[in-house]
């Protein structure tokens, strides 16, 4: 008999064993040498992060998830140019921090991977990344309203959430994008060792010490965003202060939080 949930789990894990187990297939071209075989849980965590965001409304068609290799740190795992909810583990690749695919066997590469090698080479302390184009993030990276700590749930955003500006290094003619390693540091430098950093006209990027965590960050950060703009629609807004905003978030609350959005994300049957 299935249980509730179990044809989900197959359709999006059912390959990962196979996955992690299989010699790696020869290349057309050298690569990156491969951190080894990552543990299924990471790659388990790393799909259903996907799903999940799609599910909340952090990420739609675009946008992308990313963890560090947790056998090798200076690799990181992302999947294949895909929408978020249609991410299984066979879609997973590997990348060195200059966004060179370990072993792409033909596939196609998002084209910003460049933010989440920037950011592991920057940040030890990263081990997940998520890169959203929330609409209700947005405006606050085109306005002079900084977005800021307003609810208890998004204390790690503190009293400013700074924004990337393309244009103080790269003109005012690019397509906005992060298209090489070079925009990815410089997006790194702006994030520096905040949680969030907002991108002008663009979306945000959540980092994290976990693929949960940075999913937390990245939810709460688009539920932020929401209820500010909501409240400054009614007057003068009374912000956490920065004692305030170091206090109120414990990184210990994601369990909670990622049981439930787990239970949901694999109860959607496969089409």
């Amino acid at each position: 008999m299935t249980m509730p949930g179990q044809d989900r789990r197959l359709f999006l894990f059912g390959l990962a064993a196979a996955t992690a187990s299989a010699p790696a297939l020869a290349q057309t071209s050298p690569g990156p040498a491969s951190g080894g075989t990552p543990s299924p849980a990471l790659i388990e965590d790393l799909v259903l992060a996907n799903h999940i965001l799609v599910q909340q409304g952090v990420l739609d068609a675009f946008g992308h998830v990313s963890a560090r290799h947790d056998k090798d740190p200076q690799r990181f795992l992302l999947s294949r140019s895909l929408a978020p909810e249609q991410v299984t583990a066979a879609d997973i690749m590997e990348y060195d921090f200059d966004g060179t695919p370990v072993d792409a066997r033909g596939r196609t590469s998002y084209v910003e991977r460049f933010i989440h090698g920037a950011i592991y080479r920057a940040r030890p302390d990263v081990n997940g990344i998520v890169h959203s184009h929330s609409p209700a993030v947005i405006p606050f990276s085109v306005s002079s309203e900084p977005l800021r700590a307003v609810s208890t749930m998004a204390g790690y955003l503190g009293t400013s959430v700074p924004v990337f500006e393309m244009r103080d290094q790269f003109g005012s003619s690019t397509d906005m994008l992060v298209r090489d390693p070079k925009i990815g540091a410089a997006l790194a430098k702006t994030l520096d060792q905040r949680m969030v950093v907002l991108m002008r006209g663009h979306g945000f990027v959540a980092v994290g010490g976990t693929v949960r965590l940075a999913t937390m960050h990245a939810y709460y950060t688009e539920f932020n965003a929401r209820i500010q703009a909501d409240a400054m629609k009614l007057g003068k807004v009374t912000y956490l202060t920065e004692g305030e905003a170091a206090k109120t978030w414990q990184d210990n609350q994601v369990e909670r939080a990622w049981s439930v959005w787990r239970e949901k994300a694999l109860a959607v049957q496969p089409k």
